[in-house]
């Protein structure tokens, strides 16, 4: 596996990335709007980065099902957040989350160093955008889904092969248009399109996608897969979520979208250090 680079940040193999999440809506469904408001917002990305973000992803639209939002919404929602943190955390990788081609050349203006397209390249012209800036590209899988909708009874031959042949080709196809291939990530992107059995599966089998050699960022942060798994609400989510963490990391993930970055942080500094990429912080132990 070689670099990753992302913005200013080279991300050397065996470094682990944590992506924090920062939501400008309304109806997210983890905080329900908490960050919505702009101060609110602000003082997210002040916390995130305080607990070892590496990169800060910003969306301006609920993946889900919800209240339809226009690319100016979208835009106003989101630019002035990517504009200060560009300003204030220059050491920062900014990411923003839109699937709209639009959307992204203006926040990639604002100072967007990755376009972290959740909807699988539904609108083609995304990866032209992120080649005409020089950002980074996120190439996800949704099984053919469209934006902002739900999976039902989705059925796969093989899950683990349908989602490297699409975000491989997604990838291919991106570098082709001008976007740095050491900047470019494959997602498997659990639960869309997908029932609990497909997520668990690709978590079990992540290794089959980072074999491609393309990085690959994984989105768990408690999700639908962790709740239905252990039969729990949103809000007692965390402890599954690491555990398919570590998974994840063991089997060679390299960046990790969380909402609890903190906790991330530490899970992947402990495999990190299982695996021998990383020394004990304090190592006194049968030493002294």
């Amino acid at each position: 596996m070689g670099d990753l680079r992302l913005g200013r940040l080279t991300f050397p193999a065996g470094r682990f990335a944590v992506m924090a999440i920062v939501n400008r809506t309304p109806d997210s469904f983890y905080d329900q709007g908490a960050t919505f408001a702009f101060d609110r917002a602000w003082r997210r990305v002040e916390q995130v980065v305080a607990e070892g973000a590496d990169i800060v992803d910003v969306g301006g639209v609920k993946a889900g099902a919800g209240e339809p939002v226009s690319e100016d919404e979208e835009i106003d929602r989101v630019a002035g957040l990517v504009g200060a943190i560009r300003e204030t955390y220059p050491q920062v990788v900014v990411s923003v989350d839109t699937y709209r081609a639009r959307t992204a050349d203006a926040l990639c203006e604002a100072g967007a160093d990755l376009v972290n397209d959740t909807w699988a390249g539904a609108d083609p012209d995304v990866a032209t955008v992120a080649a005409r800036h020089g950002a980074g590209l996120v190439c996800s899988h949704t099984g053919g889904l469209r934006p902002r909708s739900l999976p039902h009874r989705v059925r796969y031959d093989d899950v683990v092969a349908d989602v490297v042949a699409h975000t491989v080709a997604q990838a291919e196809r991106a570098a082709a248009l001008g976007v740095p291939r050491e900047s470019i990530l494959i997602d498997p992107t659990h639960d869309f399109g997908k029932n609990t059995f497909h997520s668990l599966e690709l978590t079990r089998r992540l290794d089959a996608l980072v074999a491609t050699g393309w990085p690959v960022l994984v989105s768990l942060s408690r999700k639908d897969f962790v709740g239905e798994t252990l039969d729990l609400p949103v809000d007692e989510r965390l402890a599954g979520t690491l555990a398919a963490t570590a998974v994840s990391a063991w089997h060679g993930a390299r960046v990790f979208r969380a909402h609890d970055v903190a906790a991330t942080r530490q899970v992947l500094d402990m495999v990190a250090s299982i695996r021998g990429d990383r020394p004990p912080s304090a190592p006194l132990r049968g030493l002294t």
